[in-house]
């Protein structure tokens, strides 16, 4: 369970050093491990959490240990609680006016995007996929009326590098045999 209000995330080309980097993150502040292993394709993906202070000193050891292995990364230090929640894996099922989507190249834009998007506009988080089976990509879906949908897909967005960012669509009133087969 994510407790605590920050988390953060390294994501590393190369496994081996992913595990020495999770190593070096447990030993520096007491945080917990909410993910640490190799994902597609060929990365290492370390999510952690707790308390700010302690999150912040384990963030900068793990960016330190991770050296010129280090992807991207991603410091939280109040995420939303609709982020936290989907990190463990609870969704409320069924869609509402209209559907946004964003997709990015990396976990910790997918991540970063979400935050902002939650936090932007009055909307719910239905679905976020990170890294598996995926090419290490990250992607979120999000619900709500339509002028909320369009302020949060704004705000991810702006949030992300523009290189990292894949796709970000639309979906209004969507068809409900999409339901349980797209998202």
């Amino acid at each position: 369970m994510i407790a605590g209000p920050a988390i953060a995330l390294l994501e590393l080309e190369s496994i081996a050093r992913g595990m020495i980097v999770a190593d070096a993150v447990v030993k520096r502040a007491k945080v917990s491990l909410h993910r640490a292993e190799p994902v597609t394709p060929g990365k290492y993906l370390l999510l952690f959490h707790g308390p700010e202070a302690h999150v912040e000193e384990s963030f900068q050891a793990g960016v330190e240990a991770a050296g010129s292995t280090l992807l991207d990364k991603l410091y939280l230090p109040r995420a939303a609680d609709g982020l936290r929640d989907a990190l463990d894996g609870g969704f409320e099922p069924g869609w509402e006016e209209s559907i946004g989507v964003v997709e990015t190249h990396t976990v910790a834009s997918a991540l970063l995007a979400c935050d902002t998007a939650l936090k932007r506009a009055e909307v719910r988080l239905i679905q976020l996929h990170l890294a598996r089976g995926i090419g290490g990509k990250g992607y979120f879906v999000l619900t709500g009326a339509l002028d909320m949908v369009q302020a949060a897909l704004e705000g991810a967005a702006g949030a992300v590098d523009p290189s990292l960012l894949q796709a970000v669509e639309i979906l209004e009133a969507p068809h409900p045999e999409l339901g349980g087969r797209v998202f």
